[in-house]
């Protein structure tokens, strides 16, 4: 039976996961798992007709991130990951539901089969919430200068932090950190660094070896 253990890293758009990612994996030496870097092929279909698209692309996105999971079953030792099945639909699809992209049909299949999904992975042992003002979240993506992020309006991303907040205090399959990622700098301040070490290190006793 495989004694893997899994950290999940969640937030909103430009809150810090990837670097999140990255500082746990250098420093536990842990494997990374970022989201499938296949193109979804739906994109520039819903991008021209969201409406007409939103079912499509969400559902190739939901299949690949269950893929994921799998693979992360079956890992061994302690691995991270970049962003979750949970919010592909508690956050993502379930915002283009409320924006009427979605009919009630295509959301009754998509929320089936997503249930269906959770009854198929095991869920993290660790999630980590990274709680992110708007403010440092816009300035993140002005900074990174993605372009379909810049053209994201800022009710959408108010949208998505609203949707988050609700998830995670609806979450109960597992551990859940929240932290600021606003104010800590974990990369760079020693403080900070040992601050979010200590407090990950707590709720996985015995499965992290600092490098």
């Amino acid at each position: 039976m495989n004694q893997g253990k899994t950290i999940a890293i969640a937030g909103n758009i430009g809150s810090g996961k990837s670097s999140l990612v990255d500082f746990l994996s250098r420093t536990y030496d842990i494997q990374p798992f970022y989201e499938p870097n296949d193109e979804n092929p739906y994109l520039p279909d819903f991008y021209r007709d969201m409406k007409r698209w939103a079912f499509h692309s969400q559902l190739y996105f939901l299949s690949n991130k269950f893929r994921l999971h799998q693979e992360l079953d079956q890992a061994d030792g302690v691995v991270v990951l970049d962003r979750t099945i949970f919010e592909d639909a508690e956050i993502f699809a379930t915002a283009l539901k409320q924006m009427r992209k979605m009919n009630r049909r295509d959301w009754d299949t998509y929320w089936n089969f997503y249930q269906s999904i959770l009854n198929a992975i095991r869920p993290p042992d660790l999630m980590i919430y990274l709680r992110c003002p708007m403010r440092t979240i816009r300035q993140r993506i002005r900074l990174r200068g993605r372009r379909m992020e810049r053209e994201i309006p800022l009710s959408y991303l108010k949208r998505l932090e609203r949707l988050y907040e609700d998830w995670v205090a609806r979450y109960h399959m597992g551990e859940v950190l929240v932290l600021d990622s606003g104010k800590l700098d974990y990369i760079h301040d020693m403080v900070d660094r040992l601050d979010v070490m200590e407090r990950v290190e707590a709720l996985l006793p015995r499965d992290l070896n600092r490098n």
